[in-house]
C-alpha cells in the first residue's frame, strides 16, 4: 500500500470512527456507576462520625451512539433501553433531568422522615405546592408553564396535594378559563389558561401537565444534604440509614463499608430499583463489603435474586442482604458484630 492510499484508508477510518461517536441513537445505555460514601454530603447536627461508611450505588446511563451500542451488545454489565422506555415521547432531557432530580428529592425527603421518626426525632413537612414534571405539547400549558415550575394556587385556591389540584380542574369543562399563580426559581409569575380536552382521552380536560406534591421537609436537630448532582429515587435506603445513623448513639456501620440500593417510601417500605446487578458490580469495584438489595417479599425475579446472581458471577465476597423495609437493614445492623471481633 503506497502512502497516499494509507492516508487515504486512515482518513477514512477516522472519520466512521468520529460519526459513530456523534451519531445518536434511540436507546440509551446503563453501565456500572460508583459506590458513593454519603457522611461527606449529609450533616444532621451533631451528628458523630462513624468507623465505617454507608454508600449509595449508581449506574451511569447516557444516550447511546454507534459505538457505545455495539459495546454494550458484547458487555456483560451494559444494558440497552429504548428511548420510550426511559422517557416520555415529548419529554425534553431538560424534563427528564428535572423528574430525576424530583424523584430523588422524594425519595431523600422520605427518608429523613422514616430516619427522624425511628430515632424519636422531631419532623415535618410543609406544602409548597404543585411541582410541574413537564408540559405536554400542544396544551395551553405549554405556552406559560415548563418542567421545575412550582404552582402555589389556582383562582385563589391553594392546594394541599396534588390530588387537591387535580380534583379542582377535573371539576371544570373544555373552554373555561384559569389563572395560574406559579414560581419559576425564586420569581412569582401568573398565567391565564383556557382548559383543553386532552387529545388521548377527549373526556377530560386539563393544561396539559404532568404533576406531583413539592414539599419542604423540616427537623429538629437540622439536617443538610448535598444531593444536587443525584438522580432518581434509588437511594432512598441508604439515606435512611445514614441520617439514623447520625441521629443516634453508637456506629450502625460496625466498622464495615456497607452500600445498598432501593426506594424508601413514607411508611418505611423499600422498594425495587433498575441496574441492581450494574451496582453490585460497581459496589464490589468500590470495596464494599455488605449490600442491601430490596427482596420485593421473596418474589420470583426480585432485586435480591439478580443481586445475588451477578454477585456469584463475578465472585465477590461481599455479603448480600436482602431487605422489605428500613426496619429490616436495622434489625441486621443491630446484629452484627463489630468488625475484627
Amino acid at each position: 500500500m503506497n502512502r497516499k492510499m494509507y492516508v487515504r484508508t486512515f482518513l477514512v477510518v477516522a472519520i466512521l470512527l468520529i460519526a459513530s461517536a456523534l451519531y445518536s441513537l434511540p436507546f440509551y445505555v446503563s453501565k456500572p456507576g460508583m459506590a458513593k460514601e454519603l457522611e461527606p454530603i449529609i450533616e444532621v447536627s451533631g451528628g458523630d462520625e462513624a468507623k465505617g461508611s454507608f454508600m449509595l450505588t449508581t449506574v451511569r446511563m447516557g444516550r447511546a451512539n454507534i459505538y457505545s451500542y455495539l459495546l454494550a451488545k458484547w458487555s456483560k454489565y451494559q444494558e440497552l433501553y429504548p428511548e420510550n422506555a426511559i422517557r416520555s415521547a415529548d419529554e425534553t432531557d431538560e424534563e427528564y433531568n428535572i423528574r430525576q432530580l424530583h424523584l430523588m428529592d422524594g425519595s431523600k425527603n422520605n427518608a429523613i422522615k422514616i430516619a427522624y421518626e425511628k430515632a424519636g426525632k422531631e419532623v415535618d413537612y410543609e406544602y409548597l405546592g404543585v411541582y410541574v414534571l413537564d408540559v405536554l405539547e400542544g396544551m395551553p400549558a405549554a405556552k406559560e408553564l415548563k418542567a421545575g415550575d412550582q404552582i402555589i394556587q389556582v383562582d385563589d385556591v391553594k392546594f394541599r396535594s396534588a390530588q387537591e389540584f387535580m380534583g379542582y380542574i377535573n371539576g371544570k369543562k373544555a373552554g373555561d378559563k384559569v389563572e395560574v399563580v406559579y414560581k419559576r426559581e425564586e420569581t412569582e409569575k401568573k398565567a391565564v389558561l383556557s382548559l383543553q380536552p386532552f387529545k388521548d382521552d377527549p373526556n377530560r380536560v386539563g393544561i396539559g401537565i404532568s404533576l406531583d406534591d413539592n414539599r419542604k421537609v423540616t427537623t429538629k436537630p437540622a439536617i443538610a444534604i448535598d444531593s444536587e448532582q443525584i438522580g432518581g429515587p434509588s437511594a432512598g435506603l441508604m439515606f435512611s440509614l445514614e441520617i439514623f445513623n447520625q441521629l443516634t448513639e453508637g456506629d450502625l456501620t460496625k466498622g464495615y463499608d456497607i452500600a445498598g440500593t432501593g426506594t424508601m417510601a413514607d411508611d418505611g417500605t423499600v422498594g425495587p430499583i433498575g441496574g441492581i446487578q450494574q451496582k453490585i458490580v460497581a459496589a464490589d469495584n468500590s470495596g464494599a463489603e455488605i449490600f442491601f438489595a430490596p427482596n420485593e417479599s421473596g418474589a420470583a425475579g426480585s432485586n435480591y435474586e439478580d443481586a445475588l446472581i451477578a454477585a456469584k458471577d463475578i465472585g465477590t465476597d461481599m455479603k448480600i442482604v436482602p431487605v422489605d423495609n428500613f426496619d429490616d437493614a436495622l434489625t441486621y445492623l443491630n446484629k452484627l458484630k463489630g468488625k475484627g471481633k
